[in-house]
């Protein structure tokens, strides 16, 4: 099923190729014409081909671009549903021949609309950040992955469902790569002053926003097929629904982020030793339902900052033998919130560098970031993260983030894992004192609360 689906995948993009060589008179002509369009809007003398057009893209033209408004205009009428944590945690529950079905054909009507307007906002963005090869790129997945799922039928049968499930295997694994593109599109699009820095973050965190929306939809969808497929239809297994687990722990969660970061960081100093970590509170056992892979991005990004943070403080300042400081992460809930506020003393954030720890697209380390994606090209076959109820894999973008080596230095890992902390309706902040060290306060929601009615999901 799965080499039916990738050859007319193929097929598809043979014959967009025939359109696309049909539409453009000269692939020159186009790069040159894309070139000038960007000098005219931003005053910037742009070599031609270096934020242009891809010629001979058949979705990313002149043609194809400004004049799909009437399909777009249809989708864009359409609003996306809330999700709530909770809803997905109980519509897995019990599952059945035709709760497996009504949820495939929710991600099949909801995944192109929330791609719709991901899609139309590109489209009305200046020609010059459009223009640049990576959001190209971007574009061109988006408008394919919406594409085809505009056009798969209604599903009435589990092997619809199989079908539809093929599909969204080979999109998902598609688009791992969108993060590392989105992000250095920006950075390109901000150093070439094609557009302001902090509409460009918008447009990065929207764009992110809702492509979490989009994977937990379709990554849980898939999840529960796994499940019904191994028999785990009327008797719930007792720590996952699909792919929310509902029993986080607090202090395991802060437990593996600091073996994942004492880890890499051993890597990268040998011979030092690692910060201990101590972990405080009156209520560090809580348990609590999440998606772990969010969860466990978040707390491991902070707990990679501080460790990291600290040993070079430590050894800035001539390592003392009695060994680096340590780091405490204090645990604390209410009826609304679990609380996490992660304490070291590495020396806090540079000046120049504070008003931009939030930034995609803007910062005095920008190129460095560019040189660093380029060695993680794909974000795939780096790591992979547990996958729900069946304890299977499945590849995963955050996994390769997570797995990088120490040296590579994204800039993007408070950003995005802000971003992950707010979609599920927390905070993320952070408090320097420079020349000393960092606070960092995590806040999440309590979401398995009963009486939670939150509409969480604002994409």
């Amino acid at each position: 099923m799965r080499n039916s689906i990738q050859c007319s995948l193929r097929r598809k993009r043979y014959s967009y190729h025939a359109i696309s060589s049909r539409c453009l008179h000269s692939s020159s002509m186009l790069r040159d014409h894309s070139a000038r369009l960007a000098m005219l809007e931003t005053g910037v003398d742009i070599e031609p081909g270096l934020y242009t057009y891809p010629p001979n893209s058949p979705i990313v033209n002149a043609r194809h671009f400004y004049q799909n408004t009437v399909l777009m205009d249809h989708w864009i009428k359409k609003e996306p549903r809330p999700v709530s944590l909770r809803q997905l945690a109980f519509f897995g529950r019990k599952l059945n021949e035709q709760k497996l079905i009504s949820s495939a054909n929710f991600c099949r009507v909801e995944l192109p609309v929330r791609i719709a307007h991901r899609i139309r906002e590109m489209q009305v963005m200046p020609f010059s950040v459009v223009s640049n090869q990576h959001l190209c790129e971007v574009y061109e997945a988006y408008y394919r992955a919406f594409d085809l799922f505009r056009k798969f039928p209604a599903i009435k049968t589990l092997e619809d469902n199989d079908r539809f499930c093929d599909l969204l295997d080979i999109l998902l694994n598609e688009h791992l790569s969108i993060i590392p593109k989105l992000v250095i599109g920006v950075i390109e699009c901000s150093e070439a002053g094609f557009y302001d820095s902090d509409k460009l973050d918008e447009f990065v965190a929207k764009s992110l926003k809702s492509r979490i929306s989009r994977r937990v939809i379709a990554e849980q969808h898939l999840s529960l097929t796994r499940a019904f497929r191994q028999g785990y239809r009327t008797a719930d297994d007792p720590n996952y629904v699909g792919e929310v687990f509902l029993q986080c722990s607090a202090r395991e969660t802060v437990e593996e982020g600091a073996m994942a970061a004492r880890q890499a960081i051993q890597k990268r100093y040998p011979d030092d030793k690692m910060p201990q970590v101590i972990i405080e509170g009156a209520n560090v056992d809580i348990k609590f339902p999440y998606i772990k892979s969010h969860l466990d991005y978040i707390v491991g990004e902070i707990m990679r900052n501080s460790f990291e943070a600290t040993i070079e403080q430590h050894r800035a300042n001539g390592s003392p033998s009695d060994g680096p400081p340590p780091i405490v992460v204090s645990v604390s809930n209410t009826n609304q919130n679990i609380l996490f506020r992660v304490s070291d003393q590495g020396g806090g954030v540079p000046t120049d560098l504070l008003p931009h720890i939030w930034s995609f697209a803007k910062g005095p380390r920008s190129h460095r970031r560019m040189r660093s994606f380029q060695q993680v090209p794909k974000f795939k076959g780096i790591a992979q993260e547990a996958s729900g109820t069946t304890n299977t894999v499945a590849p995963s973008s955050l996994g390769a983030l997570a797995a990088r080596d120490s040296g590579i230095k994204l800039g993007m890992g408070l950003p995005l894992s802000r971003i992950y902390a707010e979609y599920w309706d927390g905070t993320l902040e952070l408090q320097s004192l420079e020349g000393y060290g960092c606070d960092v306060f995590l806040r999440l929601s309590r979401l398995g609360n009963q009486h939670e009615r939150l509409e969480l999901d604002r994409v």
